[in-house]
């Protein structure tokens, strides 16, 4: 299969080096020319100028970039993917979107014979650097399948949640999850702290019993530290945490941690935390707890 992948950010550029490891023909784009030129020197692969050049023979067209207007941009848009992929050609995209995103490509890719998956992805910066993302995804069984190929060049995990639309949603239970999972350890943190408990110890204790999470293994010892650099900005939580509370609105369900997690994420935001990862969210229960 000939693939084209579109957006090299901190995700796109690992997952399409991934790619040529294992064996595809990859074409990237990326907006920044410079930054694809790089890509195809590093690992031997192709770049184009623009997203019909990239796309035009490919059996595979992949997009991870920012949010929906950026995937509109690079799919529906008279200058982006869709009109120019080949009949029978899938489009898969990786951004974590609104489900009526996803719904909206669907339908486009129908009308265009191209056919589509979403299928957003979870593991962060590390995961998509050491190919092993959990990918969620959302369209027909005989697409998943042709993609499996694919999937397993970047992933450690793929699932077909069901329709279109589906992979988005499960992917905003993820961030819900997160959020909650951060907002509990940051309180714990924060007591075993003011308890004189010694972290990486207590972090090897409890990491492997029922109260052990990746979030535990993986961030407790930094956020201890105050180190909040590690990948997945807030800037990026607080767009997908926007698309979960819109959605349980649809649902007609309430979602008070949730909300609360955003306009936590948002104070820090504007407070120039803007960057850091989702563990950041220590400082702001930190300093809740202190007033």
């Amino acid at each position: 299969m000939k693939v084209s992948f579109i957006g090299l950010g901190v995700m796109g550029y690992p997952m399409a080096g991934h790619l040529v490891k294992a064996g595809f023909e990859v074409c990237v784009f990326n907006r920044t020319t410079e930054k694809a030129q790089r890509w195809a020197n590093e690992y031997a692969g192709q770049y184009a100028e623009s997203v019909a050049e990239c796309v035009k023979d490919a059996d595979v067209v992949a997009v991870c970039v920012g949010n929906d207007d950026d995937v509109r941009q690079m799919t529906t848009a008279e200058q982006g993917a869709i009109a120019s992929m080949k009949p029978g050609s899938v489009l898969v995209d990786h951004t974590t979107t609104s489900a009526t995103l996803a719904e909206e490509l669907g339908a486009a890719c129908e009308s265009a014979g191209v056919r589509f998956m979403d299928a957003p992805v979870s593991g962060g910066q590390a995961g998509a650097e050491n190919g092993v993302l959990t990918i969620m995804c959302g369209g027909d069984a005989q697409t998943f399948d042709a993609l499996q190929p694919i999937f397993d060049a970047y992933g450690k995990s793929s699932v077909l949640m069901g329709d279109v639309g589906q992979g988005q949603r499960a992917k905003m239970v993820n961030q819900v999850c997160i959020a909650g999972v951060l907002t509990g350890l940051s309180e714990g943190l924060l007591l075993a702290q003011k308890s004189g408990l010694d972290i990486p110890s207590l972090v090897d204790c409890l990491k492997n019993g029922a109260a052990g999470s990746w979030q535990m293994e993986n961030r407790a010892k930094t956020m201890d530290k105050d180190q909040y650099d590690f990948g997945f900005a807030i800037d990026w939580m607080i767009k997908d945490l926007g698309f979960c509370l819109d959605e349980a609105q649809k649902q007609g369900v309430a979602l008070p941690l949730t909300q609360q997690s955003i306009e936590r994420y948002r104070a820090l935001s504007e407070s120039g935390e803007g960057r850091s990862d989702t563990s950041v969210l220590f400082k702001a229960v930190r300093a809740d707890a202190q007033k």
